[in-house]
């Protein structure tokens, strides 16, 4: 399994002054920020976890997949309607698409992967598959 390293100083953008031109579009020009939701990885002895925190993403704006060796989560996180009389003076979430892929390990089992999501919080079981009994060959 694949880990990435969290730069936590890589939305802060300290080290650009233009952070629109070189990169990832800012939301001063309307545009959406380009996000990515946290996810933890953990392992147990019958299964890898996967959970992705989603908070105010809708259960049917989510889809997993999983083909040759990347398991994928993709969606949207849609912007609630301006109520009337509501005026904004400071938005820090991001909406808009957003996809994340994983690398697998070749010892799962692909056609059993579940996924569950409960308060914001994607969950996706990937079980290992059984070892594999190594066989001792008498030598003649």
């Amino acid at each position: 399994m694949n880990l990435v390293r969290w730069e936590p100083f890589e939305a802060m953008n300290l080290f650009n002054p233009f952070p629109g031109l070189f990169g990832r579009p800012s939301l001063a020009g309307g545009e959406y920020q380009d996000w990515s939701p946290t996810a933890d990885i953990s392992e147990t002895d019958d299964e890898y976890l996967i959970r992705a925190a989603l908070p105010a993403v809708k259960k049917e704006d989510v889809e997993v997949t999983y083909e040759d060796g990347m398991l994928t989560l993709k969606g949207e996180r849609r912007q609630k309607e301006q109520q009337k009389g509501e005026k904004f003076h400071r938005v820090e979430t991001y909406y808009g698409n957003f996809e994340r892929s994983f690398a697998l390990p070749d010892v799962i089992d692909a056609d059993a992967i579940k996924a569950e999501y409960k308060d914001g919080m994607l969950t996706i079981h990937v079980p290992k598959l059984e070892p594999k009994k190594v066989t001792t060959i008498a030598v003649q």
